[in-house]
C-alpha cells in the first residue's frame, strides 16, 4: 500500500516528468487496489469497465469517478466506524451535496499536505494570521462545510489568527487595525475565499475611503470566481485592486475541492497553477481521451491523500488547460495550469457563491 510518510519530506515541486509518473504509476495503482478491495461500489464500477485493478495499467487508463456521484453514494473504502470527520461540499439550498468520509490517517495526511504545499510559497515559520471572513462559519455547523474546512485547515498554518469581519459579514475595523498594528514590523498570511474578499473586504474597504497597512501580507485566496467574472474582474484587476485598498502585493490564488482537500494546486509568481508531487492533473475531451498541451478540455484530478474513500482520481467539472510542464519561469517543476471555469450547465458549488445565494 502506498505510503504518504516515503514522500512527505521531498519538497512538493522538485520531481521532473519521468520520476512524477514513475511515482503516480505505483502509486494509483496501490491505491486503486486498495479502494476496488474495500469499496463495494467502487469495485461494481470497475467490473462493470472491465478494469483488471491487479494490472498496472498506464494513469491515463485508470478509471475516474465524476465528481458528482460523491453526491449520489456515500463511498467508504474504510469501516463507517472508523470516520472521525464528514466533509460536504458547498451547494445552494436544494442542491445535493457531496459528502466525503475521513478516516483519522486521510484527515491528518490533509493538513500535513497542506502545510507543506503552502509553506514552500510562505516559508515554515509560521505567520500572524488574518481571516477575511466572519468567525461564525466555524461555529454554525450549517456552515461546516468545504467554506468552515479551508479556514480551520489554513489557520492551522498561522499564530494570533484573527477574523476581519463581525457577524454582520461588515469589516471589524477596530480589530483589523489593532491587528495590523501589533505585526506592523512581520510578515502577515492572509486567508479567505475569493468573492467573499471581494464582496465584503475590497468593496466595503474601497467604500469606506481607509486604508489599511497590509503592504507585509501574503494572501492566499481561491474558490468563487463567478460573481467576480459577472462584474468582469479577473485575477490581474483582482490584485491590482487590493494592492490599491491595502497595499498588499504577494497574492497567491489556489484551486482545489472538498473532494481532494489538502492536496491543492497553488499560483505561482507567473501566475499560473501548480500541480505540487502530491497530486497531478490530466486534462481530457468530452470523448475521454486525453487532450494536447493547450488544448481546453475537462479537468480530471488525482491525488494520494485520499484512502478512507474512492477519490483518489476524479473528473471535476471544471475546464482547463495545461499550458507546459518543469518549464515555468517560476522554477517550479510540474505540470502548470489554467482554470477556465465551470462547465455549461455544473451546479453552482463555490465556497463563497454559496452564502451569497442563500
Amino acid at each position: 500500500m502506498f505510503d504518504i510518510n516515503s514522500i512527505i519530506d521531498t519538497s512538493p515541486f522538485s520531481l521532473a516528468k519521468r520520476e512524477k509518473e514513475a511515482l503516480y504509476t505505483d502509486a494509483l495503482y496501490e491505491l486503486t487496489k486498495h479502494h476496488y478491495t474495500n469499496c463495494p461500489e467502487y469495485r461494481k464500477i470497475l467490473n462493470t469497465l472491465d478494469f483488471d485493478p491487479t494490472i498496472k495499467h498506464t494513469i491515463e487508463d485508470i478509471p475516474l469517478l465524476p465528481v458528482r456521484l460523491f453526491k449520489d453514494c456515500e463511498l467508504l473504502s474504510v469501516e463507517k466506524s472508523q470516520i472521525i470527520k464528514t466533509m460536504t461540499s458547498s451547494g445552494t439550498t436544494g442542491q445535493s451535496v457531496s459528502k466525503i468520509f475521513l478516516d483519522r490517517i486521510t484527515a491528518t495526511n490533509q493538513t500535513r499536505v497542506l502545510t507543506k504545499i503552502v509553506s514552500s510559497f510562505t516559508g515554515t515559520k509560521r505567520l500572524p494570521m488574518l481571516i477575511i471572513d466572519t468567525k461564525s462559519v466555524i461555529k454554525d455547523r450549517n456552515l461546516f462545510s468545504a467554506r468552515g474546512a479551508g479556514i480551520l485547515g489554513f489557520s492551522m498554518l498561522g499564530y494570533d489568527v484573527t477574523y476581519a469581519l463581525d457577524e454582520g459579514m461588515q469589516i471589524d475595523f477596530d480589530a483589523v487595525e489593532a491587528f495590523c498594528n501589533k505585526h506592523k514590523d512581520e510578515n502577515i498570511l492572509i486567508f479567505g475565499f475569493t468573492n467573499m474578499i471581494w464582496e465584503y473586504f475590497y468593496k466595503k474597504l474601497a467604500e469606506s475611503g481607509k486604508q489599511l497597512a497590509l503592504k507585509n501580507g501574503i494572501m492566499i485566496h481561491g474558490g468563487g470566481w463567478k460573481k467576480l467574472s459577472e462584474e468582469a474582474v479577473n485575477n490581474v484587476t483582482f490584485k491590482c485592486l487590493l494592492e490599491g485598498v491595502c497595499g498588499i502585493k504577494r497574492v497567491y490564488n489556489y484551486y482545489g475541492m472538498v473532494e481532494q482537500t489538502g492536496s491543492i494546486f497553488m499560483e505561482c509568481e507567473a501566475g499560473s497553477l501548480h500541480s505540487s508531487i502530491f497530486s497531478d492533473i490530466i486534462i481530457r475531451r468530452t470523448d475521454f481521451s486525453v487532450c494536447d498541451m493547450h488544448e481546453t478540455g475537462l479537468v480530471q484530478l488525482m491525488s494520494f491523500l485520499p484512502l478512507s474513500y474512492p477519490g483518489h482520481i476524479i473528473l471535476s467539472e471544471d475546464t482547463g488547460e495545461i499550458i507546459g510542464e518543469d518549464d515555468c519561469s517560476c522554477g517550479r517543476f510540474g505540470k502548470y495550469f489554467k482554470i477556465h471555469g465551470r462547465v455549461k450547465n455544473a451546479e453552482i458549488r463555490g465556497c463563497s457563491d454559496t452564502y451569497d445565494s442563500k
